[in-house]
């Protein structure tokens, strides 16, 4: 349970990484790209696995790492995309309410318990998604519906393909070996993606963004990954409470710290957001 709060309190901190971007005029594309290097270098001397090149690319898990790093800039400019057309309501709630994508695949695919009040918790956890995301009194409008599907599914097949290859290939003393390569293959394709756009001038403000975003942002899969590998922790679980909790917590710290302020709709998901943490995990 120790590595999943950890990550929650990790991912959330990212959300202040990215409000912070916006106040010093940080360029966001520059700083995810030179996070992802960040976190792979960080992970690289980070690691406890000393594995050579040679044996991380004879891996099982190898191609998988490949095929995420490649989702990860994907969906990084769909979600770029979506928030300019749809706004940054509907990207929050279509990127958080993802999570049942691999919650259903943990109870379909490795038969994880499903109960009503779990199943009743999981409903409330996407309602409290929902609703503590919106902030627009006029809620959100689901024009260009393309992006936010393609958003929602992307942002599910990312964290339904960690915890299937966590489970099925990765070892224990791997993870963290295993999270770094998918940092660096994010970081290549991010490259290649900045070289097709022609978007090269990078100033300091970008590198200290990313040095700022990456080193929590390696921490993040690892620390879920780690709550995915607990014993005694169902992935349905896992991922309902890390999701609803960042959210809720990102959410306060929006209020509390950047003055941020709440709608009565925010106010009733957080409170359902609480209310469907208990029933997830002590059902």
């Amino acid at each position: 349970m120790i590595y999943l709060l950890f990550s929650i309190l990790v991912s959330s901190f990212l959300y202040v990484v990215f409000k912070l971007f916006k106040q010093f005029k940080v360029n966001t594309v520059h700083a995810i790209v030179i996070n992802y290097y960040i976190a792979f270098v960080f992970g690289f001397f980070m690691s406890e696995s000393k594995m050579t090149l040679r044996e991380v690319t004879s891996t099982h898990w190898f191609i998988g790492t490949i095929f995420l790093g490649m989702l990860f800039i994907i969906i990084f400019n769909i979600m770029g995309i979506t928030a300019q057309r749809s706004g940054v309501a509907v990207t929050s709630v279509a990127t958080k309410m993802s999570v049942v994508i691999p919650v259903v695949f943990g109870i379909v695919v490795y038969q994880e318990s499903a109960g009503f009040l779990k199943i009743l918790g999981i409903i409330l956890a996407l309602v409290a998604v929902y609703l503590a995301s919106v902030k627009s009194k006029e809620g959100f409008k689901w024009r260009n519906i393309l992006f936010p599907v393609l958003l929602f599914l992307g942002s599910g097949t990312i964290d339904t393909a960690l915890k299937f290859l966590e489970t099925n290939y990765v070892d224990g003393s791997q993870i963290s070996i295993f999270s770094t390569t998918i940092f660096g293959f994010a970081g290549v394709f991010g490259t290649l993606f900045m070289f097709f756009k022609g978007n090269w001038k990078i100033n300091w403000r970008s590198v200290l963004g990313g040095i700022a975003l990456g080193i929590p942002n390696y921490f993040s899969i690892v620390f879920l990954l780690e709550a995915l590998a607990t014993e005694g922790l169902e992935s349905s679980m896992v991922f309902t409470v890390n999701n609803v909790s960042i959210v809720m917590l990102s959410t306060l710290v929006g209020l509390l710290v950047f003055k941020e302020k709440l709608l009565l709709k925010n106010w009733i998901g957080v409170g359902l957001a609480i209310i469907s943490i208990f029933l997830v995990i002590y059902t």
